[in-house]
This record gives C-alpha cells, sequence and structure tokens, in this order.
C-alpha cells in the first residue's frame, strides 16, 4: 500500500464518486482532500463534465493548479506550470463536437434513430435531466468532443446505432445518467494512461496511481491505474474488473464522498 509521502496521482470520477449523486456535496470527502493538498499529492479531476463545469469545480475545490481529464477522457487540460515548457494547455484526444454532431444528426436523418442530444435541446431541458440549475446546464452543453445522449428507442436499434457510430470511427459509453459519444481513441482510461506518462516523463521516477469511479464509464479509468476503488453506485449496472491482484481493487460498502473517503483510508497509510 504506498504512503502518503509517496510520489502518488489520484484520479477521481465527480458524480456519484467525489460528488453525492443527488446533492452534488463533497463534504464528507473534504478530510482527505486536506490531506491530499498538505502532501502535495496531485488530484485529478477525471469526469464526463465539460471544461467550463471542471474549472468552476476546480476553484471550489481549490484544485486551479492541477490538471483535469474532461467529457470522459476526450479533453486532457495540463497543470499551468508546464505550458511554460512548450506544452499546449489542452490536449484533445478523439473527434471534435462539431464532427461528432454532424454524425448523429446524419444518422438519425437516416436511420430515424430516437434519441436525443445536449445539442438538440434547450438548457431548461438539460437541468431537467440532471437536476443542475440552468446556469450550470449551459456550462454542460459548452462541448469540446463529447455528446451525451438519451436513448428513446429499442435494443435492435441502439445496436445498430452503435455499428453506424463505429464505422464513423465514433463509439459510445454509459456514464451514470447518459450515454456519451466520442472518438474511439478517446476514453478515461486512454487519459489517464496519457497523463500518467507525462507525470513520469516530468519527474524522472515511477509514480504511483489510485482511481476512484462509481459508473461503467469509471472501468478504464480503473484498469489503467495501480490502485482501483470502486465506489458503490446508485445504479444496477455491473463493474467487472479484469482480473488483478485482489489487494489491488477495493469495493467500497458506501456510496458518493462517505465511499470516496472509506477508499483512500484502505488504500493510503499516513506517515
Amino acid at each position: 500500500m504506498p504512503y502518503l509521502d509517496d510520489p502518488l496521482l489520484i484520479f477521481t470520477d465527480l458524480d456519484g464518486s467525489l460528488l453525492d449523486h443527488h446533492d452534488y456535496s463533497w463534504k464528507p470527502a473534504q478530510p482527505w482532500l486536506d490531506k491530499l493538498a498538505a502532501a502535495n499529492v496531485p488530484l485529478i479531476l477525471t469526469t464526463s463534465k465539460t471544461s467550463a463545469e471542471v474549472t468552476v469545480l476546480q476553484a471550489a475545490l481549490h484544485l486551479t493548479h492541477q490538471p483535469f481529464i474532461a467529457e470522459n477522457g476526450a479533453i486532457i487540460h495540463l497543470p499551468p506550470a508546464w505550458q511554460t515548457s512548450g506544452q499546449e494547455p489542452v490536449h484533445v484526444m478523439g473527434a471534435r463536437y462539431r464532427d461528432i454532431r454532424q454524425a448523429l444528426v446524419d444518422l438519425r436523418q437516416r436511420y430515424d434513430f430516437e434519441f436525443r442530444g445536449f445539442g438538440d435541446v434547450t438548457a431548461e431541458q438539460v437541468a431537467a435531466w440532471t437536476g443542475l440549475s440552468e446556469t450550470d446546464a449551459q456550462r454542460a452543453m459548452q462541448r469540446e468532443a463529447s455528446e451525451p445522449l438519451v436513448w428513446f428507442g429499442n435494443d435492435l436499434d441502439f445496436s445498430h446505432l452503435q455499428k453506424c457510430l463505429s464505422r464513423e470511427g465514433l463509439a459510445l459509453t454509459r456514464g451514470g445518467r447518459f450515454w456519451h459519444v466520442m472518438g474511439t481513441d478517446a476514453g478515461k482510461g486512454q487519459a489517464v494512461q496519457w497523463l500518467s506518462a507525462q507525470y513520469r516523463q516530468q519527474r524522472g521516477s515511477p509514480v504511483a496511481s489510485i482511481g476512484l469511479g462509481d459508473g461503467p464509464n469509471d472501468l478504464s479509468m480503473l484498469e489503467a491505474v495501480d490502485y482501483a476503488v470502486v465506489i458503490k453506485g446508485h445504479h444496477d449496472h455491473e463493474m467487472p474488473l479484469n482480473p488483478r491482484n485482489n489487494s489491488q481493487v477495493f469495493r467500497t460498502t458506501e456510496f458518493g464522498p462517505h465511499g470516496w473517503r472509506q477508499g483512500l483510508d484502505h488504500f493510503i497509510t499516513l506517515s
């Protein structure tokens, strides 16, 4: 098990993980947030949320000096300190939003698929779907490289949509509330691997990683880290991980930030 003063990276999902599924509070996790900040351990938000949403949350969590991964791994924002060394501030993995939207509109017109994406509706509707305020819903609609969908059709048509998207170089990922369309070479796992490699290169030494998540779209992230915390979710989706040493996977008995705290209590030894 790693110690708090070891070279560590922590990647965390937000909704249903660090943030409560119902009220988006992180208060139960605050003691660990304080410990990580005091030890200068990077806490990297890894979420389906947009850059606009994460920027607001980073400020509230006092993480503005940290990198973050947005839109299920399609967007990586690098830490400000790295940008002075010639690194671009944003790394895009996968397709751009305008191309995703165009593919979805074309496929719906051609096959009469029954879905609605954020680009089809108003902020008021997104607020109704998510429980966000309209202001926060507007931030959620500022997409750069992925599109959340609500599917209204049958299973056969859904399989057809998946095949059509694959031919366009796109894929569907299941989130807590939505299906997310993004490029096939994007994902939380790919983003975690890429950013971890950047940290190893910057530090010139190995770095241990911990991942925390509750939903199916977190599985690739949890499989890309050294220590995985599967947080009990408010859903009935299975959360299978590829076989590994049992000591490297911990499944919490509590939800949201309570489970988040439980996971770090399990894996990190205080000096």
